[in-house]
């Protein structure tokens, strides 16, 4: 019959133990100085008729979730390089700046004119500048039934757009995509395609976009008989690009290995000696887009 041999734990090593095991559930508090705040520019300028709008709003503290404080009272004016000036407004002083056409078929945008963009804030004086870009149109949109996963038996539908690049230069694009008419905005939804690529990939100067983003507007769940699919191509600048980057890197920045979070760059500039720097930026863009449903007729085998 073999012996039982009592276990020995050292005092010491049982206090250290115990001491890690506390320190586990140690709770810092945080306490971030809070700077100045500073004026925040979303503005998207594009080619399509209607009207065309600048939101400006104030930056706030780390931690706060809520909706930011609307910039108010200020002066936003755009100009292109052929002279005209496009006056925007806050109506409704709420910091939506908009400008209205005309008549309702009139558009603001032009391929191949760019435009600055200027804002009178509490006494600062901010610019930023921007180029409308060539853009392809989107020539197809396709559907092939897929099972929900290799077990079931229940199937739904996924989609696959065709586009093709401008040949003889490079070219940027953003593509974004709905579903029913809603928006899908995941962190993962932010497109951006170099010529028909990745930055940096193979030639593919006037190709047809590959593959991977042809079959990048699927969201989480499959698509339904009868569903409404709509795919947007927007043609952006070198510089929204990176923003792009940026910005995807920040939302999607997680995990043991993530990175302190930083202000992404601005396009931005305050002019004046001395004046607090903005956050935001800047886009114009030529759009193009497709809409069709789920159906026969656009089903694929």
């Amino acid at each position: 019959m073999k012996k039982l041999t009592r276990l020995s734990i050292h005092p010491a090593l049982l206090l250290a133990s115990l001491l890690l095991l506390g320190g586990c559930e140690t709770v810092i508090d945080a306490n971030l100085d809070e700077g100045p705040a500073q004026l925040s520019v979303d503005g998207f300028i594009t080619d399509q008729p209607g009207p065309q709008t600048i939101r400006l709003t104030q930056t706030t503290s780390y931690f706060n979730n809520g909706t930011p404080p609307a910039a108010t009272s200020a002066t936003v004016t755009l100009t292109d390089n052929v002279g005209n000036t496009f006056s925007f407004t806050d109506s409704d002083n709420d910091g939506y700046y908009v400008w209205q056409p005309p008549t309702p078929s009139a558009t603001l945008g032009q391929i191949g004119r760019t435009y600055q963009l200027s804002i009178r804030y509490q006494n600062d004086e901010y610019r930023a500048t921007s180029t409308i870009n060539r853009v392809p149109v989107v020539d197809s949109i396709i559907f092939r039934e897929e099972k929900l996963n290799p077990l079931s038996d229940e199937t739904g539908y996924q989609a696959e757009f065709f586009a093709r690049d401008l040949p003889g230069q490079t070219d940027y694009y953003r593509v974004r995509y709905f579903r029913n008419g809603e928006l899908q905005n995941r962190p993962g939804n932010i497109i951006t395609l170099e010529n028909a690529s990745f930055q940096g990939s193979a030639d593919t100067d006037g190709l047809v976009f590959i593959r991977p983003f042809r079959q990048s507007i699927n969201p989480e769940n499959f698509y339904d008989m009868g569903d409404s699919v709509t795919v947007e191509i927007q043609s952006i600048t070198p510089d929204a690009f990176s923003f792009f980057q940026s910005v995807s890197g920040q939302i999607t920045n997680g995990g043991l290995f993530a990175t302190p979070a930083t202000n992404v760059p601005t396009n931005v500039v305050n002019t004046t000696p001395n004046g607090r720097p903005a956050t935001g930026y800047f886009i114009t863009s030529a759009v193009r887009s497709k809409t069709v449903r789920v159906g026969s007729e656009t089903i694929r085998e």
